[in-house]
């Protein structure tokens, strides 16, 4: 099985799992891309939005799982092919959140290519872009280190 341990700085995540920790809150009742379902049948819609809520909430659980109390000794987060997907999903989530909450001043150019002076953005700002940034990251190296097949379940 193919595994990714990745070595964290401490001071610079910890700041960010605040952040992420509070969109968390808000993701557990809301669903990070809300759906239109109104040409379906209530209760159907219901069930369904309450199973991708469910989903959500499992993903975003497994990304915060990552950072236990063996990350805050060793510093260390690992990715393999039980937990990829199920990170990937919750980053997009978190990310997806971020944009609507924080971000949208940036504009979605900006926030794609990173292209953005830290300098100009005021402190609650820059720490939702660092953690978008870093989200992204995290992203990647799942995409790019673990076998595709993985992610196309």
């Amino acid at each position: 099985m193919k595994r990714i341990e990745v070595k964290l700085a401490l001071p610079i995540v910890a700041p960010l799992l605040d952040v992420i920790r509070e969109l968390a809150d808000g993701l557990k009742k809301n669903l990070a891309a809300p759906l239109a379902l109104t040409d379906l049948d209530p209760e159907f819609a219901d069930a369904w939005t309450g199973e991708l809520l469910s989903a959500q909430n499992d993903d975003v659980h497994a990304l915060l799982g990552l950072f236990d109390d063996e990350f805050f000794r060793e510093g260390v987060v690992a990715f393999d092919e039980d937990n990829a997907e199920s990170i990937v999903r919750a980053c997009a989530a978190v990310r997806l959140r971020l944009r609507e909450r924080y971000l949208k001043p940036l504009g979605d150019e900006s926030l794609e290519t990173g292209d953005v002076d830290m300098t100009t953005l005021d402190e609650p700002l820059r720490k939702a872009f660092t953690c978008y940034l870093f989200l992204a990251t995290v992203q990647e190296l799942i995409i790019q280190h673990l076998d595709s097949s993985i992610l196309e379940s």
